[in-house]
């Protein structure tokens, strides 16, 4: 799916309930994992120990961490939405996120958005995106959060 592009407020209002962007296939592989590691100082046997997950986690292999799976949206959100005239889009927040099922080291993901709210605020937008990072080939989502961006025109 190519990014949706929107042109204003009234065009995203338009849209409500409306799935506007699947992003492409993105690999999390075990160097990724490690970095993400390093950068936050969680270096939990889980994700960087390969041998060891592989011997004694439950998923048999590392997994990545929650908060790196969930850091994703903002790049899948870039690469899925556009919006002719901004001069600023920022992360608000999240509401209800969780992470329904690990993902292992060299599995892809994507993101799916529905926009789910738009309300009006000083100088632009609030919007409410429901998110979905889908792992390839699995049944369950990776991580489901209601993202929150405030658009400023």
């Amino acid at each position: 799916m190519k990014a949706t592009r929107f042109t204003g407020i009234a065009d995203a209002k338009a849209r409500l309930g409306q799935e506007l962007g699947l992003s492409d296939w993105m690999l999390i592989d075990q160097e990724r994992i490690n970095a993400f590691a390093e950068v936050t100082g969680d270096r939990q046997w889980i994700h960087v120990d390969v041998e060891r997950a592989k011997r004694e986690s439950p998923f048999g292999a590392p997994i990545a961490h929650g908060y790196l799976t969930l850091s994703l949206l903002a790049k899948f959100a870039n690469e899925c939405i556009s919006v002719d005239g901004i001069k600023l889009a920022v992360n608000y927040g999240l509401n209800r996120v969780r992470f329904a099922s690990p993902v292992k080291a060299g599995s892809r993901v994507r993101a799916r958005f529905v926009l789910a709210e738009v309300d009006d605020i000083p100088g632009g937008a609030q919007l409410v995106w429901q998110a979905v990072i889908e792992i390839e080939g699995g049944d369950k989502p990776a991580c489901a959060a209601e993202m929150v961006t405030r658009w400023y025109f």
